[in-house]
């Protein structure tokens, strides 16, 4: 599997991210806070797709909150490769981004409905533990916030 720095806005991108928005409004509808392309190709946000082969298995973006705060985003694994550990790959690459930026934490926000439980268990898996909302969020029945220290 390759991990590469790359733009959301690319074709090759297209399907998976309107797969993973539809996906995402079906269930959370005016609560689902994935990024479209041009929200995910913004400053302050870094995007990586990943690569079996020719085939792409997944992206993820770790958006900057502040100097020491960044934020998992839009983080989606194609069907094909569920189950594969695309998922822990990707995010095991932003984790080791965000101490490269010297950020102290790094936090997310996701669904709570059933499609969110293999996510959830990931980044528990890797550290992560609730927390209250951060930045913009407001916190609701539709979704939880999750955070991991970094210093130590």
């Amino acid at each position: 599997m390759d991990i590469r720095l790359d733009d959301p806005t690319a074709p090759h991108v297209a399907d998976l991210l309107a797969y993973h928005l539809r996906d995402l409004r079906s269930v959370m509808s005016e609560f689902a806070f994935a990024l479209d392309a041009s929200a995910l190709a913004a400053p302050g946000i870094a995007f990586w797709t990943i690569w079996d082969g020719p085939t792409l298995a997944g992206f993820a973006a770790l958006k900057q909150l502040d100097p020491t705060h960044g934020e998992v985003k839009s983080m989606r694994v194609a069907p094909a490769f569920l189950g594969k550990g695309v998922g822990r790959k990707l995010l095991n690459h932003i984790i080791a981004e965000a101490r490269h930026r010297h950020y102290d934490r790094i936090s997310l926000e996701t669904g709570t409905a059933p499609l969110h439980q293999p996510a959830v268990a990931l980044y528990r898996s890797a550290g992560f533990q609730s927390c209250d909302a951060f930045a913009d969020y407001q916190p609701s029945p539709h979704n939880q916030f999750f955070t991991r220290d970094l210093t130590g």
